[in-house]
């Protein structure tokens, strides 16, 4: 990633966008911030929000009108947050004031004509940049000194004024308006004129310019006649501070309009959803102004305005802690600086690249879409952890493999018009299921070949381009050999992969087909109503959710919708390969979604009832419904991983022998060890993605090379076998007394395993 993208991923988060409020106050006062403390009576944290902000806070803290009350988005739910009262309130409560210190003088003058508010404001501002300034007044304070006592009381203006001599501003006690204003600017290099002492349209050089308050007299700056005693004590101060920033711009010879469009009231690009806020009025004060009790209660009414849209939704965003845009720091770092760190790793690997975040976001950020672009990164670079896709990536292999996968055209057919693309997570958990699918298809389009295969996903998902590619191409050399048929997909990760990638084909849903040729005969109705579960990477296919649900109803299956569906739905847990990557994380996805609906569950991908039914959510897929295979459907539970490379095995050698009279691959010698395993072990197993086949491996290895250790105590052996990347090891005992076979088998008794576990340290010279 380059400097110049992450600018760009950056821009589009807008979580760090100013609140409404804030925008709106022409002095970019943070109210958020302020209610934060104040709702928690925290009076001096408040009273430094509003010093570091505010020109003469003790002041415009007591007299301030709130602008930001109308930009208020509480206003749309019970009333605007009274901010002006709070600030009163945080001004007379607060005992301690934060430091603010002044640059040093740096040689530059100034005067200020005029002491009202704008006035005061320019010459505090100014003197804190450095400059030495001047104010001429002889009323210094304005209509400031108007105002009543019980509003704003004389010592605490006096406070103010004596805190800019502090600052090093020179009082004087004369009127420099008009032609005098005009021929200080030889004298101090710039001069800012309060409208309140002199107006613009007084001075006779034409209006000020909007953005600068420049005149025609070049150094002089000047305000209209409209910001003059009677307007909006902020916008004065506002005023002031604008003038404060050209007059410094203007002496250090800088644009006097760039990049100004934040100086005053702007529109933020910040949105927060307040469509479930309850309604809430303003705490009515039993006085004339709040007391500390009823700041209190105000202060808490503060929506406390974010986006955090993506983040409320996302158990993976809300895991890390930030939101998209610290999001995409990190991964840059990562990426350019660091080049790969585990914490890293783990957050860019557990995004579940599912996209409901860019579809919630008001400013679409895809979160997905930077998350695969950093693992195609780190795979480039060589820095992605082996461990984090490689046992998906082995099952893939596994699934696309000689053991597997099958393509052939339908029994007595010698061309395919359609071509059944079941997916390799059906077929790993329901093959009967495929198995009375094919038949139905069969039935209805006599023409319709067979692919069990992967459609590649998770190559794609882990970032590993070249790898995809191939397998993409050995999967469209696989259709083509078929004759190029329509394909009947009933995995929606297959149908969104084949579009993407082999978009040349034409893919259909299975349920479309079905329903197209006629459903099989079953009893409708009568049963409680389904949640349904929408996958993730059906969100922006209508037509596919659409099949679906009309499929159901044809059905006559009552089903409701989660308050997530369509293509706001959530991820089960296995998107993107998080089950693999992050597996705890995975299970709070799942947990999430299941606890949305109190109903059963029912869904259209063979994963997705897997990862769900594994929370102890009953969940049936939707061929349960079609083609009831007897029983309790939604109590199967989810098959583990070694079950899943079997259930695909089988089906294959099933399918070869019952429809086409052909005989499966030949078993490996490994495959003959029967293996028996503790429940503690069993356990081990699935939580460490060991396979039975890599513990036979290590049976075989250990008992044939005798490359094993006794344990004096119990008698187990301690075997270990480095078939891949990793060595496994195994704890184990005979099951009765033997010598081994030829082939390492056990003779009929075979082995009870203890313990596994597995790394990748190689062991030179060890037992490996």
């Amino acid at each position: 990633m380059e400097q110049s993208d992450l600018r760009g991923w950056e821009y589009r988060c807008i979580q760090e966008e100013n609140p409404e409020c804030m925008a709106a106050c022409p002095l970019h006062v943070d109210a958020r911030a302020l209610c934060t403390h104040a709702a928690a009576g925290k009076w001096n944290e408040a009273w430094a929000v509003l010093v570091r902000t505010m020109p003469l806070p003790g002041v415009l803290a007591r007299i301030c009108d709130a602008p930001c009350r109308d930009a208020c988005l509480r206003g749309r739910a019970g009333g605007a947050i009274e901010v002006g009262r709070l600030e009163r309130v945080v001004a007379e409560m607060a005992t301690k004031s934060p430091r603010i210190m002044p640059l040093r003088k740096n040689g530059r003058t100034a005067l200020v004509v005029g002491g009202g508010l704008a006035g005061l404001t320019a010459a505090s501002d100014l003197a804190r940049k450095g400059f030495e300034v001047t104010l001429a007044s002889a009323r210094p304070g304005g209509a400031l000194l108007d105002v009543s006592a019980e509003v704003l009381p004389p010592d605490v203006l006096a406070a103010e004024l004596d805190g800019l001599r502090k600052l090093g501003v020179r009082f004087v006690d004369e009127d420099r308006s008009g032609q005098a204003a005009l021929d200080a600017v030889a004298d101090f290099g710039a001069v800012f004129v309060d409208p309140e002492q002199c107006p613009a349209e007084t001075l006779g050089c034409g209006e000020p310019d909007d953005i600068s308050l420049g005149t025609q007299t070049p150094g002089l700056f000047a305000g209209p006649a409209s910001l003059g005693a009677d307007a909006s004590p902020v916008f004065r101060a506002a005023l002031g501070r604008r003038a404060a920033s050209s007059i410094e711009r203007f002496t250090q010879g800088a644009s006097l309009t760039a990049n100004r469009e934040k100086e005053g009231p702007y529109p933020t690009r910040l949105v927060t959803n307040i469509a479930e806020i309850e309604s809430a009025a303003p705490v009515e004060p039993a006085g004339a102004h709040y007391d500390a009790d009823e700041a209190v209660r105000e202060a808490a009414r503060c929506l406390r305005c974010d986006c955090m849209e993506c983040v409320k939704h996302c158990a993976y965003l809300e895991h890390f802690g930030a939101y998209p845009k610290v999001y995409a720091r990190r991964i840059f770092n990562n990426a350019s600086i660091v080049m790969g760190t585990r914490m890293a790793n783990t957050m860019i690997n557990s995004c579940m690249l599912c996209g409901l975040c860019e579809t919630i976001c008001p400013n679409d950020f895809a979160m997905q879409d930077l998350a695969l672009e950093a693992r195609r990164d780190l795979v480039k670079q060589d820095n992605m952890p082996p461990s984090a896709h490689e046992f998906a990536l082995r099952d893939m292999a596994f699934a696309s493999g000689e053991k597997t996968a099958l393509t052939r055209h339908a029994p007595g057919q010698a061309a395919s018009t359609h071509v059944f693309f079941p997916g390799c997570q059906l077929t790993a958990s329901d093959p009967d299921a495929v198995d009375r699918v094919y038949a139905a298809l069969r039935e209805r389009v006599p023409q319709t070949g067979l692919m069990l295969r992967c459609c590649g996903a998770p190559a794609h998902w882990s970032g590993r381009e070249e790898l995809c590619a191939q397998h993409v191409m050995a999967l469209r050399g696989e259709w083509e050999s078929l004759g190029k048929p329509v394909v009947v997909a009933a995995c929606p990760s297959c149908m969104k992969l084949f579009g993407e990638f082999l978009p040349e084909a034409e893919v259909r849903s299975l349920w479309s087909i079905l329903r197209e040729h006629g459903l099989p005969e079953r009893e409708k109705g009568g049963a409680p109503a389904l949640a349904l579960h929408d996958p993730c990477t059906s969100r922006h296919d209508e037509m596919l959710q659409d099949d679906a649900r009309a499929m159901l109803r044809d059905m006559g299956v009552a089903f409701v919708e989660p308050r997530l569906t369509g293509p706001l739905t959530e991820c089960c847990g296995y998107g993107g390969l998080l089950s693999e990557a992050n597996p705890p994380l995975a299970d709070v996805v799942a947990e999430r979604r299941v606890a949305t609906r109190d109903e059963d569950f029912v869904t259209y991908c063979a994963m997705c009832r897997d990862r769900l039914s594994r929370t102890g959510k009953r969940i049936v897929h939707i061929l349960d419904l079609l083609l009831p295979p007897g029983g309790d459907p939604a109590a199967r539970p989810a098959p583990g991983y070694s079950e899943r490379r079997e259930n695909r095995a089988r089906l294959k050698d099933r399918l070869l022998a019952g429809l086409w009279n052909e005989s499966g691959p030949q078993a490996e010698d490994f495959e003959a060890v029967h293996v028996e395993f503790t429940e503690e072990a069993a356990q081990k197993m699935e939580d460490r993605r060991i396979l039975v086949s890599d513990v036979q491996k290590v049976l075989l290895h250990g008992e044939r090379t005798r490359r094993k250790l006794v344990q004096t105590k119990t008698g187990r052996f301690l075997a270990a076998f480095r078939p891949v990347a990793v060595t496994y090891w195994v704890e184990y005992e005979h099951l009765e007394p033997m010598e081994p076979t030829e082939s390492g088998g056990s003779g009929g008794g075979g082995y009870r395993v203890h313990n596994v576990w597995h790394h990748r340290m190689q062991v030179m010279g060890g037992m490996a």
